[in-house]
């Protein structure tokens, strides 16, 4: 039997699209986290990440992460000091936690750039609903953080 190359192509973007892996948001769980440029401890540090700061996972090591941050930056760091919680950061230089997802809803918190806040459940399109630390809860605009 024959395939046309239609079917075989969509069967193979098909597939494709089912192996593609869903982005893995992490959050750094230690009070700091040293990011190195080599999976081992002997590695150049580079910096150290705060608690509650999300990390995009891109590649897992032996204990080892290869993290991505807001800012685009690549390094690795420990598996352990890294959290399944999910954490947004302000990336804006002033965003707002508002009482409903729609831009004429109160505002409940101004946070500054670089503000890390809970990430809660996605909500209307462009909206995550978010805490923050003092614990104001409610819904953040997606194009004023970075982690979803």
């Amino acid at each position: 039997m024959k395939f046309p190359h239609r079917a075989l192509s969509a069967l193979l973007l098909a597939g494709l699209a089912q192996a593609a892996p869903a982005v893995d948001y992490r959050s750094v769980a230690a009070p700091a986290a040293i990011l190195y440029d080599a999976p081992s401890q002997k590695g150049k540090k580079l910096y150290l990440i705060r608690a509650a700061t999300p990390v995009e996972v891109v590649v897992r090591l032996e204990g080892w992460s290869k993290v991505r941050d807001a800012e685009g930056t690549l390094a690795w760091v420990e598996s352990h000091r890294l959290s399944e919680a999910r954490t947004l950061v302000v990336t804006a230089a002033r965003a707002e936690i508002r009482q409903a997802d729609r831009a004429d809803a109160a505002v409940l918190a101004e946070l500054d750039k670089w503000v890390a806040v809970e990430f809660l459940e996605p909500a209307s399109p462009g909206w995550a609903k978010v805490r923050h630390r003092d614990g104001a809860t409610g819904f953040i605009r997606s194009t004023q953080v970075w982690g979803l």
